[in-house]
């Protein structure tokens, strides 16, 4: 017989991490940078945040991802629950950045730029 159903593990997970984080604490996402051929994935584990809880927002060269906890989807308050700031590198194609959340995790992908668009030297004719 159980005690405690994994029904009411995962609708009382996000708010212990909340009150861990009003109390002074952190709630630590899982973040972890995968290098592909044709770019790089970041992925971002909570397990317990719902898929509509993250934000992914590009400024420039900075990537954020956070997470927020609201009671129920109609709320107008939120609390952060975790924030992660990345500066990206110049050779990655901020255009085609795309997100998806599969299973458990957040998966951000973003390509690397054509290497032809790249730097490089230039041959210098002579006349």
């Amino acid at each position: 017989m159980k005690l405690i159903s994994p029904e009411f593990i995962h609708n009382i997970a996000p708010q212990l991490d909340l009150l861990n984080t009003i109390g002074g604490g952190v709630a630590q996402a899982q973040m972890r940078v995968d290098q592909r051929q044709k770019g790089l994935i970041l992925r971002v584990a909570v397990p317990s945040l719902r898929p509509e809880s993250f934000h992914v927002v590009l400024n420039n060269q900075r990537l954020t991802v956070y997470g927020e906890y609201r009671n129920s989807p109609e709320d107008a308050m939120a609390a952060p629950l975790f924030v992660q700031n990345l500066d990206l590198p110049l050779n990655l194609d901020l255009s085609r950045i795309d997100a998806v959340h599969e299973g458990q995790e957040l998966q951000i992908r973003i390509p690397f730029k054509n290497p032809s668009d790249q730097q490089r030297e230039i041959d210098i004719r002579h006349s």
